[in-house]
């Protein structure tokens, strides 16, 4: 990929902001109620079986939504029999649509209540999490530090935002435009949690990675362009599995997008990592899988 390309990917991102802001709201709110109703998941009668005995929550990531970040995988999860939620997050008033921008110890807590939501309805103990980007690291702090540790059996995390980005260095620009960082924090709060060195990383990330109790695995693939240096992904501890998807693969070129969209040697991964004991190969055939 040309290097201006790298770059201008997650400028895009950043843009994003302020271009949702002018979406009309009733059209956003209007695609967002249609998906809804015809997503074929977060069915609340749903009991996990034998075979699948843990509901699986799906985690959108920054800038996506409950929907459109798992018209993917959570097909692919329910027609292998799992029971399959998903939930809005970190909204921000006048936005919609666009969602995972708001505050993320906030975002957690709302996790935090959807996890009991999902338990409750099933009759499970644990829930397994499965998240793309921002959704694969915001649940470490439910599990870290809001009791999660007790209520969540596995986490998958797709390209998940561990350890902090630098956007392709484009958050080293920062600094050199006056009044960025302000207007960054409070106009999307997420994203400025999300630049590498913050004070929310840093939060994060004290006393080590992972939680006791709770199996981690990080899919991860060398062409992000968002999560960079990709290799920050990887997290450190015990019951850790990081997986580059080159490594089982050596022509997917997915980013970082693609990874939690469409990528369905990701997908194996994933069902691998929910049910190791039934875990199979993942090659590059797994994409007819």
């Amino acid at each position: 990929m040309l290097p201006w390309k790298r770059v201008l990917r997650p400028l895009a991102a950043l843009l994003l902001t302020a271009a949702v802001a002018v979406v009309p709201a009733t059209t956003a709110q209007a695609a967002e109620t249609t998906a809804t109703s015809s997503s074929g998941w977060n069915d609340f009668s749903c009991k996990p079986s034998a075979a699948h005995p843990r509901p699986v929550v799906l985690v959108h990531g920054t800038f996506a939504n409950s929907v459109d970040n798992w018209l993917g995988l959570a097909p692919y999860l329910k027609n292998r029999g799992y029971c399959v939620f998903s939930l809005d997050y970190g909204q921000l008033p006048g936005v919609p649509f666009f969602h995972a921008l708001g505050p993320i110890d906030k975002s957690a807590e709302q996790l935090s209540a959807y996890v009991d939501k999902v338990l409750a309805a099933t009759g499970a103990a644990e829930a397994d999490l499965v998240g793309h980007s921002q959704g694969g690291m915001m649940p470490r702090y439910y599990v870290k530090f809001l009791g999660g540790a007790a209520k969540v059996n596995a986490l998958v995390g797709i390209a998940p935002n561990n350890h902090g980005t630098t956007l392709a260095g484009l958050t080293n620009l920062l600094p050199y435009f006056p009044g960025a960082e302000d207007l960054l924090s409070a106009a999307t709060p997420a994203l400025a949690q999300q630049v590498v060195g913050s004070e929310f990383m840093t939060k994060l990330n004290a006393g080590g990675d992972t939680v006791p109790g709770v199996r981690y695995t990080v899919i991860a693939t060398k062409y992000d362009e968002v999560v960079t240096p990709y290799r920050s992904q990887f997290l450190n501890g015990p019951d850790v599995k990081n997986v580059l998807i080159q490594d089982l693969c050596a022509v997917d070129l997915s980013e970082h997008a693609l990874i939690g969209l469409t990528d369905r040697i990701a997908f194996h991964e994933v069902v691998n990592a929910l049910d190791p004991a039934r875990a199979t190969p993942t090659t590059c055939a797994s994409v007819i899988g």
